[in-house]
C-alpha cells in the first residue's frame, strides 16, 4: 500500500455507513480520525482496520460544541491537518404520527443530524483555511428520503432537506478557500439500521413491503471516490441506492 498521507475526519465511525466507510478509507492508505459516541464501537472499527496508528479513536458527540471542539482541536495536535470530513452521524426518531411526537425527539434528531454537521463543518472551515496546503473536502452525508418521504418521518426528513442547503452554502462559501463540499444521498445501505426492512416497512400507500439492500462497501466505495478527487473537480450531489428499492414512482 502507498500511504499518501491525507487525513479524514469520519463521524458515525462505530456502525454502519460510517465503519465501512472508515474501513475504506484506511485500506486507502489515509489516516482516519474515527469519532462517536461510543468508544468501545469505534475501537473494534479500528481494530479491525488493521491500521494501526493511522485510526485514531476520538469519542465524540456531535450535538455537542465543545466536544466538536476537542475532536479538531486533537486531530490538529496529533494528525496535523484535515483533507477530508465526512459529516456522517445520525439518527431519527420514533415513526409516530406527527401529533405524537414528542419536542425532545425532534429535538435529538436535529441536534444530530443538522446541528452536529453545522458544528463539523464550521471547525473543518477554521482548520482547512489555515493549514498549508489550504483547503479540503466536506461530504455530508444526506438522504433520498429528503426527496421522498417516508410516512412519519418529519423530523429525519426535515433534516436532511436542511443538510441539502448547508451543502449548497458550505460549497459556495468555501470557495474562496479551496474548501468544496458535496453531498451522498444513500437509499437502503445494508447496516444494522436499516435491518427492519427485510421484514417490511411502511410505505406510502399504507402497505408494509420488504425492501432490497445494497451493499454498504458500495456505499463506502462512493464517498472514498468523492474523496479523492482534486479539489478542482467535486461531485456536487450522488444519489447511490438499492436498483430496485421503491424509490423512484415513490416521489
Amino acid at each position: 500500500m502507498t500511504f499518501h498521507n491525507r487525513v479524514a475526519i469520519i463521524t458515525g465511525a462505530g456502525r454502519g455507513i460510517g465503519k465501512a466507510t472508515a474501513l475504506a478509507f484506511l485500506a486507502d492508505g489515509y489516516r482516519v480520525a474515527l469519532a462517536g459516541r461510543q468508544r468501545d464501537t469505534l475501537e473494534r472499527t479500528a481494530a479491525e482496520s488493521g491500521a494501526g496508528e493511522r485510526a485514531v479513536v476520538i469519542p465524540t458527540d456531535v450535538a455537542d460544541a465543545d466536544a466538536v471542539d476537542a475532536l479538531f482541536t486533537a486531530v490538529r495536535a496529533q494528525l496535523g491537518r484535515l483533507d477530508v470530513l465526512f459529516n456522517n452521524a445520525g439518527t431519527g426518531a420514533r415513526p409516530v404520527p406527527l401529533d405524537e411526537l414528542t419536542v425532545d425527539e425532534w429535538r435529538k434528531v436535529v441536534d444530530t443530524n443538522l446541528t452536529g454537521s453545522f458544528l463539523c463543518a464550521r471547525a473543518a472551515f477554521r482548520l482547512m483555511k489555515d493549514q498549508d496546503p489550504r483547503g479540503g473536502r466536506i461530504i455530508n452525508n444526506g438522504s433520498i428520503s429528503a426527496h421522498a418521504p417516508r410516512p412519519n418521518s418529519a423530523p429525519y426528513t426535515s433534516t436532511k432537506h436542511a443538510i441539502t442547503g448547508l451543502t449548497r452554502s458550505l460549497s459556495l462559501d468555501g470557495r474562496p478557500f479551496d474548501i468544496c463540499c458535496g453531498q451522498i444521498d444513500i437509499g437502503n445501505a445494508q447496516t444494522e439500521m436499516t435491518a427492519r426492512m427485510a421484514t417490511g416497512v411502511p410505505q406510502a400507500d399504507g402497505s408494509i413491503r420488504p425492501e432490497p439492500f445494497l451493499d454498504v462497501a458500495h456505499v463506502a466505495a462512493a464517498v472514498l471516490q468523492m474523496a479523492n478527487l482534486p479539489l478542482d473537480a467535486n461531485v456536487q450531489f450522488m444519489t447511490i441506492m438499492a436498483t430496485k428499492m421503491p424509490f423512484i414512482g415513490r416521489g
